[in-house]
């Protein structure tokens, strides 16, 4: 009788890494496929389970327009798989169970899972457990499977720091600007992989079922019914008009808003001048949504924002997108140098401090209603858009860790939940960065001063306050101060502002004193092209809250 030949199907596992160019993942598997016709490539992605579920303290993790985005992110990856012959099999569930199904069974079969490399527990303890079950499968009909895990989420490669990377970045300094001045002046940044050629990854095998579906808002697996119909409408509707962009996922949205910025528009020129924006869609990259899911590649953006130099203009602003791309690498080596400590109240330092959970301050937060009209107009746009400004990241966050004193686990809560952008190392890092946690300088931001400096006339503010729109300019950090007459004529219905707490700071080591500027860096000067000459760039705080690349 004959028996069929030994088979290999190489499973790609897609993660927050949802592109064909410059993916590592990708480009191996057209290199095993190349090695051999018969191998099969499947291409696989979960909306797993476990990152739906709600957190410590009771909030749904995964909200509404992260589910939106998301499955656009997913279904844009589909239909560019499929143009290149491939195909994209998706689940919702739990990883383990869906790639244990593809894990081959036969005799002298061979299953190899390529996935990118991550950082944090929850997905490495996924790794493990997809790892093991694969083996355990293959193994019960004589087959064999492994896992091969590859870098590809940082500008930097990890093999190419200038840390112990395979000791656990022991040696990583805590603070920012050591890091930029080691890696800038040691390390290269590696060339961009070309995508997958037609026919590269072959087709996927018929015995691959339900390559047709695609998941619909009811069908993730939400921690609240309420989610579902909300990200259906999203979907449906559209962003909220005011939203400073109409953010869709997936990679062709994403090389399509590097190629305005850069070239259709020349924005990239002004960078600096215009990145603490609030307004409008033009002041910042707004890159980070697609940053985030892994639909665009950091070594991409700066590979386009160098042929931009070469053809265009080389200045403080072409360098400062650079410099807050190597920010992001830093929370990314910061997280796998700590663990779970980011996500722990004391932080990586254990500074110890007193935080509250007070439910009147936390709801006033959330939804917009403290009596301080920046942070209100912040926290309102999250809630509709799922996006806010860099620079109103650094001030809700300084407001409720440091001027409310509520556990600033609350705010990152609340910031996964809606944010299109969310990355764990990111979001958790900057957190505990910004409640004090990470040692080095605490920077607490005056909110009034913030808003005249940065809103002067209200028109942000008035965007998302309506309740404020008459409000003159010279009121508008305090409303509820304007003459009486003044506000019996607009019947002006805004709350008064929340009394907050009295802090002692020196229980968390050196006292804060409120932060005039914001943002990461101040100073001037550019850094060397190519990353081998001596580092003149800026300057940065010890400690300080959200790259501009959020913005």
């Amino acid at each position: 009788m004959a028996t069929s030949s030994p088979r290999t199907r190489v499973i790609v596992w897609f993660r927050n890494d949802l592109r064909l160019l410059d993916n590592a993942v990708v480009a191996r598997a057209a290199a095993l496929r190349g090695q051999s016709d018969a191998a099969e490539v499947v291409p696989v992605y979960v909306f797993d389970e476990t990152f739906f579920k709600t957190s410590k303290r009771g909030l749904a993790r995964f909200g509404a327009g992260r589910g939106k985005f998301t499955i656009e992110c997913v279904d844009d990856l589909k239909r560019a798989l499929r143009g290149v012959g491939s195909d994209l099999l998706v689940r919702c569930g739990k990883t383990e169970d869906v790639i244990t199904e593809l894990t081959l069974t036969g005799a002298n079969d061979k299953t190899i899972v390529l996935t990118q490399t991550e950082v944090t527990s929850e997905e490495t303890d996924m790794d493990r457990a997809v790892e093991r079950a694969s083996k355990e499968r293959a193994r019960s009909g004589g087959a064999s499977a492994s896992m091969e895990r590859l870098w590809g989420s940082t500008l930097y490669h990890a093999d190419d720091l200038p840390y112990d990377f395979a000791g656990g970045l022991h040696d990583l300094p805590d603070v920012f600007t050591p890091f930029r001045n080691k890696v800038e002046s040691k390390c290269s940044v590696r060339a961009v992989v070309p995508a997958p050629t037609a026919n590269a990854l072959g087709s996927v095998p018929a015995s691959v079922a339900g390559l047709d579906w695609m998941p619909e808002p009811k069908d993730l697996p939400f921690a609240s019914a309420e989610i579902a119909p909300a990200c259906e409408k999203w979907l449906k509707d559209g962003a909220d008009e005011r939203s400073v962009l109409e953010f869709k996922g997936g990679e062709s949205q994403a090389l399509a808003r590097v190629k305005y910025y850069l070239w259709d528009s020349d924005l990239l020129a002004t960078y600096f001048e215009t990145r603490n924006g609030m307004l409008g869609g033009d002041y910042s990259t707004k890159l980070a949504p697609w940053l985030a899911l892994g639909c665009v590649s950091p070594r991409y953006v700066v590979s386009e924002i160098r042929r931009y130099e070469s053809a265009r203009v080389e200045n403080k602003s072409t360098y400062w997108v650079i410099f807050e791309l190597i920010w992001r690498d830093f929370f990314k080596f910061f997280a796998l140098k700590h663990g779970n400590k980011i996500f722990h109240l004391d932080g990586t330092a254990n500074r110890t401090a007193s935080w509250k959970s007070d439910e009147k301050i936390l709801k006033a937060w959330k939804t917009g209603t403290t009596g301080y009209p920046l942070i209100d107009a912040n926290m309102r746009e999250l809630a509709a858009t799922g996006f806010m400004s860099n620079r109103g990241r650094q001030n809700v966050a300084s407001w409720l860790a440091l001027d409310a004193g509520v556990d600033w686990r609350h705010g990152a809560d609340w910031f996964e939940h809606h944010l299109l952008d969310y990355d764990t190392a990111s979001n958790w890092g900057n957190w505990c960065a910004a409640a004090g946690m990470t040692g080095g300088r605490i920077n607490r931001f005056n909110i009034a001063k913030q808003t005249k400096d940065y809103d002067p006339s209200g028109d942000y503010v008035k965007r998302w306050i309506p309740e404020l729109r008459e409000i003159p300019a010279a009121y508008i950090t305090e409303p509820n101060q304007a003459p009486r007459e003044l506000r019996d004529r607009i019947s002006l219905d805004y709350p008064n502002k929340l009394n907050l707490p009295r802090r002692d700071f020196t229980e968390m080591g050196s006292p804060p004193g409120p932060k005039r500027g914001g943002g990461r860096a101040a100073g001037g000067g550019r850094g060397g092209r190519g990353g081998r000459s001596k580092s003149r760039g800026p300057k940065a705080h010890a400690v300080s809250v959200y790259d501009h690349v959020y913005g």
